[in-house]
């Protein structure tokens, strides 16, 4: 596996496989990688020809008061696990490479509406910073396809949003949430939590378990986003959320839909931020 640092270096790979007739494939990622995102290097490694992921903690979608500083940067173990699962290119951008004119100077990207909820809520400017960045990285690597996990999904809905929005020529793929043997969700931030709440944990992915399966039941929306919020308060977690949405926009759906939805929580517990969702089939 090649890494390179520079645009000009990426490019000029890049430029040289699409000589060939390649098909590239893309995965973007902060770094601190897992099986999680080993998964989507191996999915984009079985859609294309040539696949490109990116290792760069982005400034610009962190809030003042998030953790930006202490987000684990560990590139040698993520070059590793890469060229392990298939990658062929990891491109690893310091912050003048990508924001130029540095991260207040930059042209931002801001998708309207999906923006607003849930996440856009409690995190202003988050989004602006995913979009931003994504959008750079597409117009660098100009891959084929690119790579998306579903535990991020408003942040794939924005993704899909913007790409439409402004016909960039890349097909995003989903790819379904990677989860440990009792179900939590993989993420980098796992490794924050102490081993009492990471067994505390698994109780987010059971409260999206039974908040589908109530609404199966026809129990009201409402009435099963407070039982869920206040079930996880009593076992030591802070929501920041709990809600069911229409899956296809986030809408609030009426309490006579049962199809198409999907259950999202973020919480947090002790001194980490969790999320999670789930699809109802």
């Amino acid at each position: 596996m090649q890494t390179v640092q520079d645009a000009a270096g990426l490019r000029a790979t890049i430029r040289g496989w699409r000589s060939q007739g390649r098909t590239v494939g893309f995965v973007p990622t902060m770094g601190n990688l897992h099986a999680g995102h080993h998964s989507l290097v191996k999915l984009a490694k079985a859609r294309t020809d040539r696949v490109v992921a990116s290792v760069f903690v982005n400034p610009t979608q962190f809030g003042p008061n998030e953790d930006f500083e202490r987000y684990p940067r560990t590139l040698a173990r993520d070059q590793a696990g890469l060229a392990e699962c298939g990658c062929d290119l990891l491109f690893a951008p310091d912050v003048a490479t990508l924001y130029p004119f540095g991260a207040a100077g930059s042209v931002s990207v801001h998708v309207p509406g999906i923006t607003d909820t849930l996440e856009g809520a409690h995190r202003p400017g988050h989004f602006d910073g995913v979009t931003t960045v994504v959008c750079k990285l597409f117009n660098l690597v100009q891959p084929d396809i690119a790579i998306f996990g579903q535990k991020d999904f408003q942040q794939l809905m924005v993704v899909e949003r913007m790409v439409r929005d402004l016909s960039l020529p890349v097909k995003v793929m989903r790819a379904p949430t990677q989860r440990a043997d009792d179900g939590l969700a993989l993420s980098s931030r796992n490794q924050y939590l102490s081993p009492h709440e990471r067994a505390q944990a698994v109780q987010i992915y059971q409260t999206l378990q039974q908040m589908r399966d109530l609404i199966a039941k026809g129990h009201a929306r409402k009435v099963v986003e407070q039982a869920a919020a206040s079930k996880l308060e009593r076992a030591g977690f802070v929501p920041d959320y709990v809600a069911i949405r229409r899956a296809e926009d986030l809408s609030e759906p009426a309490d006579a839909e049962t199809e198409g939805l999907v259950a999202l929580i973020a919480t947090r517990l002790g001194t980490t931020r969790l999320i999670d969702n789930l699809l109802f089939d």
